[in-house]
């Protein structure tokens, strides 16, 4: 009796990391896009309840995720609204959100964003560091959305992060905007890039008082 047990035991094993091998090869591979941003911590943003910062000293934003709840406060003003509902004085609210918010969580954008078409990675020089790093186009539709048209040449590592991009309004050669993504900090497993410089002058774009909760 000891030997058909045996054998049935070895069956199943083999079965089983068979089953496992098949798992593992129907896996899809992730995109570039997912891979950027899971190295910015998309895959722990599930658990984001609530995220706050202000964008270059002119405005601060809290933001709910789950619900779409927003706060903007600016100098002379407060705003509270939800995105499901907006009205004459909250879209203009919002237009500022989508901006911000891109700036800030551009790795999510990536895959959050729909219609969107992105290149398949290239090997070029980064324009500010002028190091040759991973590029890929970032494009939007031309229709729909606050900047239809647009596009953004994306450097990034080999570790996937973010160094530098290029904007082109309307998809034009030439960039109407090219900064840096620097001093990269970790809140709560989720990864922003708090300074943005350009390569000539003092100009840069920062965040400060980034808050991220967790559920």
């Amino acid at each position: 009796m000891k030997k058909p047990i045996i054998l049935l035991f070895i069956l199943t094993i083999v079965i089983a990391c068979k089953q496992k091998q098949e798992t593992k090869v129907a896996q899809k591979e992730l995109s570039i896009a997912e891979k950027i941003a899971n190295a910015h911590g998309f895959e722990n943003w599930k658990h984001v309840s609530e995220i706050a910062f202000n964008f270059n000293e002119k405005r601060s934003w809290t933001w709910h995720p789950k619900t779409n709840d927003i706060t903007l406060i600016t100098e002379n003003d407060t705003i509270n609204y939800n995105r499901k509902s907006l009205d004459s004085i909250s879209e203009k609210a919002d237009k500022a959100f989508i901006n911000d918010k891109f700036w800030l969580l551009i790795p999510f954008q990536l895959v959050w964003d729909k219609g969107t078409s992105i290149s398949a990675p290239v090997k070029a020089e980064a324009p500010t560091s002028k190091m040759e790093i991973n590029k890929i186009t970032l494009t939007y539709p031309n229709e729909g959305g606050y900047t239809p048209g647009d596009a953004y040449d994306i450097y990034y590592n080999d570790d996937y992060i973010i160094k530098e991009w290029a904007f082109r309004r309307g998809n034009k050669p030439e960039a109407g905007l090219v900064n840096t993504f620097e001093n990269h900090q970790d809140f709560n497993r989720i990864k922003i890039a708090l300074d943005h410089k350009k390569a000539e002058g003092d100009w840069n774009l920062k965040f400060t008082n980034v808050k991220v909760t967790l559920d």
